[in-house]
């Protein structure tokens, strides 16, 4: 049985997960696991190394390594925040070894958001596919802390709670990175045709 102190740390989704692997059904632990985190895993990867290919070999590496070490999982945090560690960790490596590029798609992964809209025609699709290449060219101009930060705010809708978790900064350094980079992204659209649809997506994403 999960422990009060666990259960304090661990949500109950991960508490449910991690009760069904230690009372011994541990495959059906394991295929809820992978399919309870597999798209933030993947979305992860890909914003920092581009290529679908290696974005998903980085998935695979990182479901690895988690599945080995979960026996010792202790709690300590939510599984969420547990496996951000480690596909960061399988991230970096890949980009020593050049199999990658730190880079912020947009649109791209399976778990993103269709930004700020999704098309209704031909017409708009190309509208979507222009506003996606001006806003990821925006983004990488964002100092690293802020871009992760409106990453994982933004297109993996966490709090900050848990983003100061996996990143181990304060919620108040976070809510500054977020603000300027919603500033610089304003500023930067703000010449552009896509200015006011972007006022009215920020809005609604911080109700």
């Amino acid at each position: 049985m999960t422990s009060a102190t666990t259960i304090n740390t661990v949500n109950q989704s991960d508490a449910n997960i991690l009760d069904t692997f230690r009372n011994g059904e541990e495959e059906r632990a394991l295929n809820e696991f992978v399919r309870t985190h597999q798209r933030f895993v993947y979305s992860v990867a890909y914003r920092y190394l581009q290529q679908k290919e290696n974005a998903q070999d980085a998935s695979q590496e990182v479901f690895l390594r988690a599945i080995k070490a979960i026996r010792g999982f202790k709690g300590e945090s939510t599984l969420q925040t547990w496996l951000y560690r480690i596909t960061m960790n399988v991230c970096n490596s890949m980009v020593r070894k050049g199999k990658g590029r730190f880079f912020v798609p947009v649109g791209e992964g399976e778990s993103e958001m269709n930004i700020p809209w999704q098309g209704a025609s031909p017409l708009q699709d190309v509208v979507n596919a222009d506003f996606n290449s001006i806003f990821q060219s925006i983004l990488l101009t964002l100092p690293a802390k802020q871009r992760e930060t409106f990453c994982l705010r933004y297109f993996d809708e966490l709090s900050y709670e848990e983003i100061s978790e996996m990143v181990n900064t304060s919620v108040g350094a976070l809510k500054a990175n977020y603000h300027w980079a919603v500033k610089k992204i304003a500023v930067a659209l703000k010449e552009t045709q896509y200015y006011e649809k972007w006022q009215i997506q920020e809005r609604e994403n911080e109700r």
